[in-house]
């Protein structure tokens, strides 16, 4: 009996641990359906209070300044952060720095928006004479609409909630979950009344991936003459295979007697046409092309290039304008070394 405890003892900890996991998943699940359900309500009060907001928001002049103390104030720094990415020129103001000197941020042709669950927020109403004062139209993010702040606002969108995550109700959880929901809905929406597209987008994001997918074309990044693969169509194939030996992309373009794309033959044709017994020596470029290859524009974006490559199981892609005049190649790896998949 006595050999018997140690297993028991083992066991006994395994199922606690089971237990354990057991109650973190479920609470992670209450904590996510609160949460869910909080945006899900906020899609039954959108009104015409929030249109009023996208059009105070578009008629601005100046600078949209988002302002929250706490949660709701990182809350409204990420509401900024992602304004000024959609083209709208905004920045996050904290309320305490406002009033101790930094209000000569604001300036007549702004706008505030205010971030405050209960709408007492003692800081932001600080703001508010001074705000008054240069006329400048004010939109709150409130729980409460009968609150000093909403009182005092052009706008108020409301981000009531029926509970909060936390057990205790006082951690923001699902409250600065709506916020920012209800803060992405409001920057798509102005983002489509601008007519924002693709281009602008990258405007403000040349550094990242996602400007590079945006702005860099395939004439950036294909190989140009002198680089180019290229052998006439009546040439003998071990003059292809020394070609794409040379020039070291996996493939050559075989152009006919005028200059024009006719063809391409890549290393795996090579491969294919030798296990078949072909004679390089007696058969020409020509006949050994795949004839009407894929090929993409100079001036179509490099991610264009992935999403053919990708589409088409090919790793190369000939640059051509008018159809058969060759500007370049462009190669897998050219894309993957500059950010572009």
């Amino acid at each position: 009996m006595e050999r018997d405890k140690p297993a028991k003892l083992t066991q006994t900890v395994r199922t606690l641990k089971a237990e354990k996991g057991q109650s973190s998943l479920a609470e992670g699940r209450r904590v996510l359906e609160i949460e869910a359900r909080a945006v899900e309500a906020l899609i039954e009060r959108l009104d015409e209070r929030f249109v009023k907001a996208v059009d105070v928001l578009v008629r601005c002049k100046g600078k949209v300044v988002v302002s929250g103390m706490g949660k709701s104030g990182l809350i409204g720094q990420k509401i900024a952060a992602t304004l000024a990415s959609t083209g709208t020129s905004s920045f996050f103001l904290h309320p305490a720095e406002g009033v101790h000197g930094d209000l000569g941020m604001l300036a007549r042709r702004d706008v505030l928006v205010t971030i405050s669950n209960s709408g007492e927020t003692q800081e932001l109403l600080q703001l508010l004479p001074f705000v008054k004062r240069l006329g400048i139209p004010v939109i709150s993010f409130t729980g409460r609409t009968n609150s000093t702040l909403a009182k005092n606002s052009d706008v108020v969108l409301d981000v009531s909630i029926a509970e909060e995550a936390c057990p205790m109700g006082l951690a923001p959880t699902a409250s600065t979950t709506a916020t920012l929901a209800l803060g992405d809905a409001l920057a798509v929406a102005l983002l489509q009344k601008r007519e924002f597209k693709e281009e602008d987008f990258a405007r403000f994001h040349p550094g990242g991936t996602l400007g590079r997918r945006l702005l860099v074309k395939v004439k950036d990044l294909m190989h140009a003459e002198p680089d180019i693969p290229k052998v006439q169509a009546s040439v003998g194939g071990m003059a292809a295979m020394l070609e794409m030996t040379a020039k070291k992309l996996g493939m050559t373009t075989v152009v006919d007697h005028e200059g024009l794309l006719a063809g391409v033959i890549t290393d795996g044709d090579l491969r294919r046409f030798l296990q078949r017994g072909t004679d390089l020596v007696n058969t020409t470029a020509g006949e050994l092309a795949t004839a009407d290859p894929k090929s993409i524009g100079p001036d179509e974006l490099a991610a264009k290039a992935v999403e053919m490559m990708e589409r088409f199981s090919i790793t190369t892609l000939v640059v051509t304008e008018n159809e058969r005049t060759i500007r370049g190649v462009i190669h897998l790896h050219d894309l993957l070394k500059n950010g572009i998949v």
